[in-house]
């Protein structure tokens, strides 16, 4: 017998009411389909909520159709966004695609995983099949979408491309008939089309479960790798440890439900419930043994304020004075050049225990060489010429 409980933990909405049940029936292995748009290079342990439910239904039996939407990156998902999102060039693209794929092959079951590109078939629709894709969605019902409705309102514009977005998704599913699609909550619409052009198209529908979205370790907006604002799965172990310690309280409820799938809840002081959580999750992703020495890493670093014996050692780039965004994202301290202003203007950077002021991004030579850099909770020595 199936056990719909394991499908469905943690899920925010499966629709329609009855409907899994009814394909589980069926008896025959379920297609279950997660749509990925390659927007950015890690998985991170928000994205892998619905990782872990296509996992759970590959272990009953159940097959896993990962779609990297190669295609569909190309006009920008609309969904949860104030504005058009930034076309990617076809180079990003694809090592994302690829760097996408390595790091959700940890988690799901590789011989019960399909990896789809929806260029595929995106690519040969022609006009004729474009314009019978549109009969299927009125344009008032498009704009019913919350995002939509809020830039109508506000006179910001919305482009076609983006009302063909949630059509592209549901052809999506036509084209490799789906029984279930997989999406976080920002998804439902789209996900619910998708029941409607496979109807269109003469197909069984999906099924709809959702998933929740977690906000980032800072607490402030959605968790997303696209703004430095994540854990990714794949973080060194010291990493993945010292994000998850940076962590804000109100949050380790949420992260040990969908994080680490457990019904237990965190001890009641704060400090304990983030070191546990920070052991089990790099424990989750490296084992044991690297949570161990990222847990001992942390406390040599906290606890004593100094660098650890094995920290890393960096080298400046030439020039004076250094450029110290762009150090950072050289020697992945920050994810990009962006991430390491914020962290500079938030006083998160220091160097030999003195935070660079806000707007503090050009730097000495003489002043960095032989210093203990210091960003976050993590520590790098920097070499002398």
């Amino acid at each position: 017998m199936p056990d719909v409980g394991a499908l469905t933990r943690n899920a925010v909405k499966v629709l329609p009411e009855g409907e899994l049940e009814r394909k589980l029936a069926l008896g025959r292995p379920l297609r279950v389909k997660l749509g990925i748009d390659p927007t950015a290079r890690d998985i991170h342990i928000g994205q892998a909520i619905p990782l872990q439910r296509m996992r759970a239904f590959q272990d009953q039996g159940h097959t896993g159709i990962l779609i990297v939407g190669d295609y569909t990156a190309r006009v920008g998902d609309p969904s949860g966004r104030s504005k058009e999102r930034r076309v990617l060039s076809d180079e990003e693209i694809d090592a994302n695609a690829k760097r996408y794929f390595e790091q959700a092959l940890r988690i799901l079951d590789p011989d019960r995983t399909e990896l789809r590109f929806n260029g595929e078939w995106l690519a040969q629709i022609d006009f004729a099949e474009l314009l019978r894709l549109t009969r299927i969605v009125t344009v008032s019902r498009l704009l019913e979408r919350d995002d939509f409705e809020r830039r109508f309102k506000a006179n910001q514009p919305i482009s076609v491309s983006e009302f063909l977005y949630p059509l592209m998704q549901g052809y999506d599913s036509v084209a490799i008939e789906a029984d279930v699609e997989l999406g976080g909550t920002d998804q439902e619409y789209n996900l619910l089309t998708g029941r409607d052009i496979q109807q269109a198209y003469g197909q069984d529908p999906q099924v709809a479960l959702t998933t929740p979205l977690i906000n980032g370790p800072n607490g402030v907006g959605k968790m997303s790798a696209s703004v430095g604002n994540y854990i990714g799965i794949d973080d060194p172990p010291n990493d993945m440890y010292g994000k998850a310690m940076s962590c804000v309280d109100e949050l380790m409820p949420i992260y040990y439900r969908l994080c680490l799938e457990t019904d237990e809840p965190p001890p009641a002081d704060p400090y304990t419930a983030k070191r546990e959580f920070a052991r089990r999750l790099v424990g989750r992703w490296h084992g044991e043994e690297a949570a161990a020495a990222a847990e001992a890493a942390f406390d040599r670093q906290f606890k004593h304020g100094r660098a650890a014996a094995d920290a890393p050692r960096i080298r400046l780039p030439d020039g004076d004075p250094v450029h110290i965004p762009a150090l950072l994202a050289g020697n992945e301290l920050a994810g990009s050049r962006g991430e390491g202003r914020r962290l500079v203007d938030q006083g998160g950077v220091r160097v030999d225990g003195s935070p660079l002021a806000k707007g503090e991004y050009d730097v000495s030579r003489a002043r960095l060489e032989g210093s203990e850099l210091r960003v976050g909770r993590r520590f790098a020595v920097i070499e002398r010429a």
